[in-house]
């Protein structure tokens, strides 16, 4: 079966000397051009695509300049969604609003913001921007798309922020789920539910997801009765791995109504 994939990256970083090692290229199948992104695609089985700029290198810079890349990408193919990269600090100011300036564009459906290259939730010098970032994502109806990881400012403590500010009005896609077993214990144990049945329009996807997850998670999701039409497939490539992924989600959720929705559905509602 074909599927969607919601969350994947174009452009190529420079290698850099991560942790004190030398200048590495971890991100080995990253792609440069429109062209490859769309051989990956056919290759895989890949129906539809969100796809955000590469980023990892602690250089905004880089990461902003792939937003025309993934833009042209969606306006050259209708299976390709764009996600625009975005930041809230004040340093990205001027990037960050011509960014925004491009919401309205044919083929952008998300703006994607992380704070692995800065900022920090409870910051208060962040929140013009992330208000910025949220009204624009109101007004064109984009989803947020936003990094989990465990620890400092990616920690779903401090996401949460913004699911309790912003998910009312705006759809907010935490990659992830967390992103290490804290962060799943958190959402899957409780918190994710909550925010579904208080109205918040909160989405994930189980990328980089530590092995219990999907089995739990899914589970969870049977038991409440709720958030089978919040969870999507995504590989994270490059820096995920698109066979274990669509292979280890497609065993949790099995080849009925669920994987449907979590393969196909849901993105075509929320990006498609």
């Amino acid at each position: 079966m074909m599927t969607a994939d919601a969350h994947r990256h174009l452009g190529v970083l420079p290698s850099y000397p991560f942790y004190g090692g030398p200048p590495v290229n971890p991100d080995i199948g990253a792609r440069a051009t429109i062209a490859e992104l769309l051989a990956d695609m056919n290759a895989e089985g890949t129906e539809r695509a969100l796809v955000i700029p590469n980023y990892g290198v602690p250089d905004p810079d880089i990461a902003f300049s792939f937003n025309e890349l993934c833009l042209e990408a969606a306006t050259r193919d209708d299976r390709v969604r764009c996600g625009l990269w975005v930041s809230p600090r004040p340093a990205d100011q001027s990037r960050t609003e011509a960014a925004l300036a491009l919401a309205g564009e044919q083929g952008v459906r998300a703006l994607k913001l992380s704070f692995l290259l800065g900022g920090h939730p409870a910051d208060e010098a962040c929140r013009p921007l992330l208000d910025q970032i949220f009204a624009t994502a109101a007004r064109h109806n984009l989803v947020v798309h936003v990094h989990t990881s465990p620890g400092a400012a990616s920690d779903i403590d401090e996401i949460g922020r913004l699911v309790d500010w912003y998910a009312d009005h705006v759809a907010i896609h935490l990659v992830h789920f967390g992103g290490g077993a804290s962060g799943h214990i958190k959402l899957a144990g409780h918190r994710f539910f909550d925010w579904i049945e208080a109205g918040k329009r909160v989405y994930t996807d189980l990328s980089w997801a530590i092995g219990f997850t999907p089995r739990w998670l899914v589970r969870e999701i049977g038991r409440r009765g709720v958030g089978h039409d919040r969870l999507l497939f995504a590989s994270d490539e490059p820096w995920g791995d698109h066979p274990g992924e669509h292979a280890r989600l497609r065993a949790a959720v099995g080849d009925g109504e669920l994987s449907r929705l979590v393969f196909r559905d849901t993105f075509e509602k929320l990006y498609g």
